[in-house]
């Protein structure tokens, strides 16, 4: 009413009279209103009031109207006349005159009464009237109370009272409001003061600046509605008014309230709808059969398809939302098509990269959702686009999920899924597109859900910075706003609401509440009449209708009373259905129908539908109300949500229906009403459809209120908060105070509470304070957590606010339990409860407290209750309450009993799928408290709900058998499963009766689930057990009834408490059936040990499959673990000059000046004395330094001597070198020689060092010859670092190597000293004893760090499956960094490759969530670009840049340097590692994280457990002396392998030896060195060795089985002794078998060539026998290529996961396939045969791993190469040898032999028709190579390369000279010139360098017979054995080798040929052919030489990779 502002007040004044009369004038001319007085909704509206002042015609007073009556509502709420949410009740006082019921009013009569009465005081009286009143109390509720108040004399007072209730609480508003405006209380103005006071204000109004419209809603651009009345929400959202036109009348049986149908809309100016033919292909194709988009699609077509805007569409039942939703989800799929289908409009055929996104479809029932599934799976069935349910009815596999891109499924369903939050992340990080369907449920029960999903999907973008689209669909809601800023919807873009007019066929409504008290008799027979008419009036407007109704019975019962009340009403032609022209023909289809009620009803023109029907008759039923021939349909509701059926008219009958989940009747959801409404209406018909609603009067304004739409939608979060909290507590995405409240912002309820404060509680002064509401919400989480921390189901620590989940949370999240129940289980449970208390339990559960028994139904239930076939466990107390009734019901459930009571049945199906859930929750919690007893009762129960079997029935009725059968088998006693499988069929079929089905019982038995367990029990200590269980599958698959796979739970458990140890899920694969299952763990053993301890494997789905297996502790003896470990002494630290050696000094002075404690201790030992020393201390101790001391020992007292310094891995070999060459090679004049499988030097090189520096391999070759070599026999001091490695797989090597070297000590008579260098270790005096140590045993405890270490071990629950348990740890592990090391340096070492990206991933994503996400970044851009371009691996590129580091073997060189650097100077914080880094390179951190400690191995295809040692190596990373104070290690692992850690971590681990598993190939090494020549050698051989020791102190680990009373005794020495000698025996036998060793009877054994060549080539004795069982002459390249793969060396070589699918790829681009090869693509020969095949066909691998993998491939494919060419020779097989000899050398060329020779030079194409071979191009001059050049096509800028390799070709000469009877001389020289240093050749693929080397063969190529073989190597100066010296460049070299020959048998010279082959270039060799050899001048000659040389190889020019072989070592 603001009017423009003039100089004078005066005119100011006129002006506004004017204006105002000019209103009055306008105001009276206005048509009186329509409703009665007392109506509830008295609201017209007008179109001309489209002012935002007067949007509300005001029914007139008494009197002349005045200003009062014009208040504008911006007024009215500031004075807040509307309480909150009052449904528009804002007609205050009637026309009746009624204005006198005021205050005042009730003031004079209290005061009356109070003088009447004694005892009140007029006042109070007023008061306690007034607050009745205002409470929300029913009408009969306030009656009474008024009445008890005031008495029975004064009635009419309280009918008074409650005829003008609403007036008197408006009244009372103003008083207190103005109060609050600072008036004086309740005084009332006089017309005058009033007139005065309001032109005050008027004045001050109109002077004050104007403020901003903030009433007005603001505009939104696609919000359409048919008329703007300005502001008709209030500021909850409430609506004002009822639509326009409606109408109430009111009847004696009922009143009703009619809303008149809205206009159809059409479409307008501007708009068009959009022709499907002007759209992409895309569209197109899938909206095949339209024509055009309607009017709403084409609406939301640009936001829709066009843009990735999350939506929210409000729009009438009926609009086409589906088909909206439809444009969203092509948009989704439209990004992941090739073409794309937004570039290229024109294109139709497309492909999908299916694999890349997931679309989820949330629908609010399951019938929804089946019809949804339906539509979207035809519509894109064109792209091949799957689509599929996913509910409680329909499950879906994991491989069906992966197969599917569309999900359409259930809040709760998709809720279940995603609080996995790891289970199914293969489904929800590839979810793309969330469509939510009816989003107006946020209101229902079920509300809660989908704001937990919605919040849940926003914190996942946000965390991920993935895009995942959520679109809303709703039914039209007021305060749509809310619901859109909820969807994180942007109002201006994908906010759409449709109005009414939308609906394809307008809606009239009306509301009718019939009279009567709800559910008397009266009310129903009024609701019947109503319905009765409503149908009449209906019909004879000649209208279909369909009446709804709520239950199957309720169907009958309503079409019998429509005819019943016809025939009163004599109306019955209006139903009738004869004169239809399809009568007769329905008439025809009734007799197929078996339904007595359908055959009577549809002659009288009535129909019924429901679901009870069977499908058929529900198809009649549709089709004959379709066509027409009934008039009335009586039906539930399903019929409106899952078929697609209209009519013109629907009638809602009553609006109670049963709910099961609640046990008693409730309301009709809204949401069916719509949906029901939706039914009503044919577009092809009518042009108006008829929805009519029939509730009882109470009821009445929630309907209207709640249907057109004026109530706004509240959130109904807060009663599941603490459920729901729960939830993403345990799934991690929660886990603090602040983080929940940060949660609880994502959910509606935030934005309602801060629209509506009041209805949640909130007051105005507290929103006023907190707009942001932060201190609510705070106090909403705290409270949430704190009910969660009185249930056990998380830690909440109150001072920190931490929020930890616990194991109880976490399975109630997973099985959706509320925490209620939870409460009553940990009161209830008990270890030992049977089946009784169990199911008592279960019915006391929260989730059934709803149940509620009713008196129609106590009969059948006492029935049900005393009958024992129904019930067999007894149940106490009375029927009546929830529990009881729940018991009965669930009992019955499992016998299979099916109540006659409708509601019963519902209760029943209830009862039952709650009870599975909650039985499966319990055992998982039982299993989590380790009550063995308890689980199997419980997963025996969850079995009998699954199968509605009892446990005490027999197994078989788990099949189709016939009953008589059945009832057999029940009645046998004691018939077991496995009893029965001992039967034959036909003993079978007699036991039954029926010999028929003696043969199908027993092939059922067959199938039957069962398996077999083995256990292997081994002590590790006094108190810790392993078990290996080895699992086999003790029945037939067969894929109908077990599908892909069969599960199980195996635990193992005390017999006697039956506490369980441990326990596992165990899964069996159909694909894996018959491989090798393991299972290997650990349990505590503690006093008294139990006899015995039983393992169970429990079939997670089949009664009765399940087996015992019993592991006796009789012969269990406990090794004594006599730790000793050695107290740090507090001694003065040594200063450095206590060495007393200049040099030394100087040396360690420049990094210390005195010694550390650990040091100063051993000092004395390792310097002073020759003591063997055994040095157990934590990792960075300083224990280099210790080794280091006891190097200057060595070269002081034995100058001269060598030092041996072995370390277990080629990493810590690499560091040694690096670290000592630095720093003591240098300064003190040392020669350090690195022996590693990469890195081999000459004899010479070794010979001259004094440090060698190498692996247990390594020097375990080199020293099986040590008889031949001298250096060998010069060590003076073994080093053996990491010596506790002896119980991995290398630990074999180690004992060998110790035992040798004390073995030649003992020979040669010159003490070796030996240090061995450990962390603390249990048994450190075994060790100890076996080194040889007496007085220099130091076993530190792991306290003894120079940097103390805080270690925290955290459990993890079983999740199923790797990659989702290491995901589990992404979230702790950066909650570790933040809180242990926010600033300092960090690595987290993971299991694999893979991880190493997975885990930066989503540290990264998690980083984002932060406010600075390059928080681990400290290096400023142009630093970081710059590092950044020097990165080739893209992974690594995203990590560092966000400051995280990755490392492992999969990284070229240069990145991995890159990455150590960058952490090294602290430019990045973290570091993601493999457990390699832990070994190889000296990079401490402050904070180390364990992230797993599993990791996968191919050979068990399964994920095994890592070594304790590389675990505490990681440990031993933690802390920095030169930084920190303290160092922090975390480890996380699984919550069953907490305890083992936590034991051994501080304990140690005891060290037990594993050569009994490998003893075969060190015997032989040694048979072959001749140390052991008869088998008691070989007994004495063991005595030396670490076994012998344990073997004693720990029988049963190595299986040794000793009563314990005969531990120690004689007794136990025999059986000792007998137990080695059989070892002994049978690993001779085996190198027999192999051919590698003689036996002779009287126990002598010796070698043989085969086991010479083996122990030289360092192979195993399988690879040798392998070799000769294929041999055979003439193979081809293939035979030897595969023989060769087939080495056992390649057992080990890693098969990660998904490499059999690349294998598989690789596979189809090679020569030969690998499936050539007979074995599966994961096996580890396949990938060696591949990777080699690739090498040489040099194509590109697919991932980095393969690159490191092929490297180690070709660096064993020499050894093993060159060990078969041996072999063959020995075999005498000519054309084989060759062959093998030519892959010799396309392994090391990278060429195939059938390749044109040339191609190995650079720029040479491998199609190069060129055949020149490389003999002839050696020879060739430097013109001619540049004329050939030329010829072959050489790119110029090539040419220098090629010339360079061209001259490095051998051109050789070879002579045959001083040809004997038994020998002839080789003489090789080479023509031109050596160009590469140490003659290297030229092999640029060969992953290290190779020198040129040669074979010499002497053969008979006319017999195929090779007679020997000779490698030489060139020789600077004529090379005698060891002779080698390095060749120089520029030499001319030559070779000679003297080849003995065999002696002739004829009496005529033999010819011979003598061939020379290159060892490295494809086709190079030379040939001198039939070379005559004399005849023998007599026979004595070289028969000696015969016995010795086997078949005469010689020793080849020295070692090394081209160095010398042969058998005669």
């Amino acid at each position: 009413m603001a009017g423009p502002s003039s100089s004078t007040n005066g005119q100011d004044l006129a002006k506004w009279r004017a204006e105002m009369e000019a209103m009055k004038a306008a105001v009276a001319g206005l048509p009186p209103s329509s409703y009665n007085g007392d109506s509830d909704n008295d609201i017209g509206r007008d179109g001309d009031w489209d002012d935002d002042d007067i949007d509300q015609s005001i029914s007139p007073r008494d009197g002349p109207r005045d200003v009062w009556d014009f208040i504008s509502d911006d007024e009215l709420d500031d004075m807040s006349f509307d309480g909150g949410d009052l449904a528009g009740y804002d007609d205050i006082s009637g026309p009746s005159g009624s204005s006198s019921y005021d205050l005042q009013w009730l003031a004079s009569r209290c005061a009356e009464i109070a003088a009447r009465k004694s005892g009140l005081t007029p006042g109070a009286l007023q008061g306690q009237v007034m607050d009745l009143l205002n409470s929300s109390r029913s009408e009969d509720e306030v009656q009474s109370s008024l009445t008890d108040l005031v008495g029975f004399d004064d009635l009419d007072f309280v009918i008074d009272l409650l005829g003008h209730r609403t007036e008197l609480v408006a009244a009372m508003e103003i008083p207190t409001r103005q109060g609050d405006q600072g008036q004086d209380g309740l005084r009332l103005m006089t017309r005058k003061q009033r007139e005065e006071a309001l032109r005050r204000k008027d004045l001050e109004h109109k002077s004050a600046p104007l403020a901003s419209a903030r009433a007005k809603e603001e505009d939104y651009p696609h919000v359409y509605r048919a008329y703007k009345a300005g502001n008709t929400l209030s500021h909850t959202g409430s609506k004002f008014a009822l639509p326009v036109g409606s109408e109430r009348k009111d009847f004696d049986k009922y009143e009703e309230y009619s809303i008149p149908a809205a206009r159809v809309g059409t479409v307008q100016p501007g708009q068009a709808l959009l022709n499907i033919a002007d759209l992409d292909g895309l569209c197109r194709n899938t909206f095949r059969g339209y024509k055009t988009l309607n009017r709403m699609q084409s609406l939301v077509y640009p936001i829709a398809y066009k843009t990735s805007e999350n939506m929210l569409v409000c729009a009438p039942t009926g609009a086409g939302k589906t088909d909206a939703a439809m444009l969203t989800i092509l948009h989704t799929v439209g990004q992941y098509l090739t073409p794309s289908p937004f570039e290229d409009l024109t294109a139709t055929e497309f492909a999908v990269r299916s694999d890349e996104f997931k679309i989820v479809y949330v629908a609010p029932m399951k019938a929804l959702a089946a019809e949804i599934t339906e539509k979207i799976s035809k519509r894109l069935a064109w792209l091949g686009i799957r689509c599929r349910e996913f509910t409680g009815d329909m499950h879906l596999t994991k491989a069906e999920i992966v197969q599917t891109q569309i999900i359409v499924t259930t809040p709760e369903k998709w809720d279940v899924v995603t609080r996995k939050g790891t289970g199914d992340t293969e489904l929800v990080q590839k979810v793309r597109l969330l469509i939510i369907d009816e989003v107006h449920m946020l209101h229902d029960e079920r509300g809660a859900v989908l704001e937990s999903l919605v919040a849940r999907t926003a914190r996942q973008v946000e965390s991920t910075q993935s895009l995942i689209r959520i679109v809303g669909l709703s039914a039209t809601l007021p305060n749509y706003i809310d619901v859109a800023d909820f969807l994180n919807v942007n109002r201006y873009a994908g906010l759409f609401y449709f109005d009414a007019s939308f609906r394809p066929v307008p809606l009239e409504q009306h509301f009718i509440g019939v009279k009567g008290k709800p559910n008397s008799k009266q009310s129903r027979e009024n609701l019947d009449q109503v319905a009765f008419e409503k149908v009449r009036d209906m019909l004879e407007c000649d209208h279909q209708v369909m009446v709804f109704v709520h239950s199957r019975r309720d169907t009958q019962l309503t079409a019998k009373m429509l005819h019943e009340k016809a025939i009163d009403d004599g109306c019955t032609n209006l139903f009738d259905p004869s004169d239809h022209e399809k009568y007769e023909a329905a008439m025809a289809s009734l007799r197929t129908t078996r339904a007595k009620e359908i055959r009577e009803l549809v002659p009288k023109g009535l129909g019924i539908h429901h679901a009870g029907m069977s499908r058929s008759d529900r198809n009649l039923m549709e089709r004959l109300f379709a066509e027409g021939v009934i008039k009335v349909l009586c039906c539930t509701a399903t019929l409106a949500w899952g078929v697609n059926l209209p009519a013109a008219a629907v009638v809602i009958k009553g609006t109670q229906v049963y709910s099961a989940q609640d046990g008693k009747f409730v309301d009709l959801g809204i949401l069916d009403v719509l949906q029901i409404f939706g039914r009503a209406g044919r577009p092809q018909f009518e042009d108006v459809g008829i929805g009519m609603i029939c509730t009882t009067h109470d009821k009445l304004a929630h309907y209207l209120t709640a249907v057109t739409d004026q109530l706004p939608i509240e959130s109904r979060f807060s009663a599941k908060l603490v459920d729901n909290l729960n939830a993403e507590i345990a799934l991690g995405t929660v886990t603090s105070i602040p983080e929940a409240v940060k949660w609880i912002s994502y959910s509606y309820l935030f934005v309602r509470m801060k629209k509506n404060p009041m209805a949640y509680g909130i007051e105005w002064s507290e929103y006023e304070n907190d707009r942001a509401l932060v201190q609510r919400r705070t106090k909403l989480a705290i409270q949430a957590a704190r009910t969660l921390q009185q249930n056990q189901m998380i830690i909440f620590n109150e001072a920190t606010e931490e929020l930890r989940s616990k194991d109880i949370g976490r399975i109630a999240s997973q099985f959706y339990i509320q925490h209620g129940s939870i409460q009553i289980f940990n009161t209830m449970m008990g270890p030992q409860a049977t089946e009784k208390d169990i199911l008592k339990m279960i019915s006391m559960s929260g989730e059934f407290d709803n149940i509620q028994s009713r008196n129609s139904e106590a009969d059948e239930l006492s029935l049900m209750k005393n009958n024992a076939s129904f019930v067999p466990y007894e149940i106490s107390g009375g029927i009546d309450t929830p529990q009881t009734k729940t018991n009965i019901l669930l009992q019955s459930y499992i016998s299979r009993a099916q109540p006659e009571d409708f509601a019963l049945t519902n209760d029943l199906n209830y009862v039952a799928q709650q009870a599975g859930r909650i039985c499966r929750a319990l055992f998982m919690i039982c299993l989590n408290r380790r009550w063995g007893h308890q689980c199997l009762v419980l997963l025996t129960m969850a079995k009998s709900i699954e199968k509605r079997l009892w446990s005490f029935q027999h197994p078989l009725h788990q099949f189709d058998l016939p009953k008589p059968v059945l009832n057999q088998l029940d009645a046998k006693d004691s018939l077991s499963i496995e009893n029965m499988r001992d039967m034959e069929a036909a003993e079978i079929g007699s036991l039954v009766n029926n010999f028929r089905m003696g043969g199908k019982i027993a092939k059922l038995l067959d199938n039957f689930p069962t398996l077999s367990v083995e256990a292997e029990i081994a002590p590790l200590n006094r108190d810790v057990l392993r078990i290996k269980l080895f699992i086999t599958p003790d029945f037939r698959w067969n894929d109908y009834m077990h599908g892909t796979s069969e599960s199980y739970y195996i635990w193992v458990e005390n017999s006697e408490t039956s506490e369980i140890y441990h326990h596992e899920f165990f899964l069996l694969n159909r694909r894996k059936l018959h491989d090798d299952h393991e299972l290997n763990f650990t349990i505590p053993l503690s006093d008294p040990l139990p006899t015995q301890i039983y393992v169970r494997a429990v079939s997670d789905r089949w009664l009765g499959a399940e087996t015992v297996t019993a592991v006796s502790f009789q012969h269990l003896i406990r090794p004594d673990t006599e730790s000793v470990y050695t107290d740090l002494l507090n001694l003065q630290p040594l200063p450095v000059s206590a060495l007393k050696n200049k040099a030394l000094e100087e040396l360690y002075a420049q990094r210390f000046q005195f010694f550390n404690p650990m040091q100063t201790q051993v000092f004395h030992t390792l310097y002073h004395t020759p003591a063997n020393v055994l040095l157990g201390s934590p990792t960075g101790s300083g224990k280099t330094v210790a080794a280091e001391l006891a190097m200057w020992w060595a070269f002081r007292e034995r100058p001269g001597s060598k030092v041996v310094y072995i370390a277990p891995m080629k990493a810590l070999v690499r560091e040694r070198v690096k670290d000592w060459g630095a720093r003591l090679a240098k300064p003190l004049g040392l020669k350090l020689v690195e022996l590693t499988g990469d890195n081999t030097p000459d004899t010479r090189t070794i010979q001259d060092a004094d440090v060698i520096i190498t692996t247990p391999e390594k020097w375990d070759g080199i020293s099986r010859s040590w008889q031949t070599r001298g250096y060998v026999r010069k060590v003076s001091l073994v080093i053996i670092d990491e010596i506790h490695l002896l119980a991995g797989d290398r630990g074999p090597i180690l004992e060998i190597i110790v035992s040798r070297m004390n073995y030649i000590a003992a020979s040669t008579k010159n003490a070796v000293r030996l240090l061995g260098m450990s962390t603390a270790c249990a048994n450190a005096s075994d060790l100890a004893n076996w080194l040889g140590v007496k007085e220099g045993l130091f076993n530190f405890r792991h306290s003894v760090r120079p940097v103390p270490l805080e270690l925290f071990i955290d459990g993890f629950p079983e999740v199923r499956g790797f990659c989702p348990l290491m995901q589990s740890m992404n979230r702790p592990t950066f909650l570790a960094i933040l809180n242990h090391s926010p600033t300092k340096p960090v690595i987290v070492f993971v299991p694999s490759r893979r991880q190493t990206r997975l885990t930066a991933k989503d540290l990264i994503n998690l980083c984002g969530m932060e406010d600075n996400p390059r928080r681990f970044l400290s290096m400023d851009e142009d630093d970081l670009q710059l590092n950044l371009s020097r990165v080739k691996d893209d992974a690594l590129k995203e990590a560092i840049s966000f400051g995280i580091g990755l490392h492992h073997a999969g990284l070229v060189e240069s990145d991995r340097q890159l990455a150590e650097e960058l952490f090294l100077n602290n430019k990045i914080q973290i570091l993601i590692a493999t457990s390699t880094l832990a070994w190889g390179v000296n990079l401490p951190a402050h904070l180390v994280v364990v992230k797993g400690t599993q990791y996968y191995d191919a050979k068990i295809e399964g994920y095994k457990d890592m070594d304790l040692t590389d675990v505490l190596q990681m440990l031993g990373r933690a802390g920095r002396p030169q930084f920190d104070n303290s160092g922090v290690a975390r480890i996380l692992t699984q919550d069953s392998k907490k305890d083992f850690y936590k034991h051994f971590l501080h304990t140690g681990f005891p060290v037990e030896s594993s050569l009994h598993t490998v003893l075969d190939n060190h015997l032989c090494a040694e048979v072959s060195a001749e140390t052991i020549l008869t088998k008691q050698d070989a007994l004495d051989y063991l005595t030396w060795t670490f076994f012998f020791r344990r073997l004693h102190k720990n029988p049963s680990y190595y299986g040794l089985e000793i009563s314990a009373e005969e531990h120690n005794s004689t007794v136990a020495q025999q059986l000792a002794n007998s137990y080695m000698i059989g070892m002994v025996d049978s690993s001779l036998a085996e190198l027999a078998e192999s051919k590698c060793v003689e036996i002779f009877p009287n126990g002598d054994v010796d070698p043989t060539p085969m086991g010479k060549i083996m122990s030289y080539y360092y192979l195993s004795h399988k690879t040798i026998r392998h070799l000769v069982g294929k041999a055979k002459p003439q193979a081809s390249f293939h035979d030897v290529l595969s023989w060769m793969c087939m080495a056992t060396e390649y057992d080990e070589l890693p098969v990660r996961h998904n490499e059999d699918l690349i294998n598989a790829e690789l596979s189809r681009n090679l020569t030969f396939p690998g499936s050539s090869f007979g074995l599966p693509m994961w096996d580890p020969h396949v990938k060696a045969f591949l990777l080699l095949q690739a090498h040489m066909s040099r194509i590109n691998l697919p991932i980095t791993d393969y690159v490191g993998d092929q490297t180690s491939v070709l660096d064993q494919a020499i050894r093993i190469i060159q060990a078969s060419i041996d072999v063959l020779t020995e075999l005498g097989h000519l054309s084989s040898t060759i062959e093998f000899i030519h892959l010799l050398q396309s392994v090391k060329s990278a060429r195939w032999p059938t390749q044109p020779p040339l191609s190995i030079l650079p720029g040479v194409d491998e199609k190069s028709p060129n055949n020149l071979t490389l003999q002839a191009m050696s020879r060739l001059k430097p013109a001619q190579l540049q004329k050939l050049a030329r010829e072959v096509g050489i790119a110029p800028s090539q040419v220098p390369r090629f010339l360079k390799a061209a001259s490095a070709m051998p051109n050789v000469d070879v002579a045959v000279v001083d040809v004997r009877a038994l020998s002839l001389t080789v003489v090789l020289k080479r023509l031109n010139p050596i160009t590469e240093r140490e003659a290297r050749i030229y092999a640029p693929r060969f992953p290290k360098p190779q020198t040129e080397g040669w074979f010499v063969v002497v053969a008979d190529l006319a017999t195929d017979e090779i007679i020997a073989v000779k490698r030489v190597g060139w020789s600077a100066g004529g090379g005698g054995p060891g002779g080698k010296r390095t060749v120089d460049v520029g030499a001319r070299p030559t070779a000679r080798a003297v080849i003995k020959l065999p002696p002739g048998g004829g009496q005529q010279a033999r010819r011979f040929d003598v061939l020379v082959f290159s060892d490295a270039y494809v086709g190079v060799e030379y040939r001198v052919l039939g070379v005559e050899i004399p005849l023998p001048p007599t026979v004595a000659e070289g028969v000696e030489g015969l016995k010795k040389g086997g078949q005469g190889q010689g020793e080849g020019g020295g070692e090394g990779a081209a160095g010398g072989s042969g058998s005669n070592k």
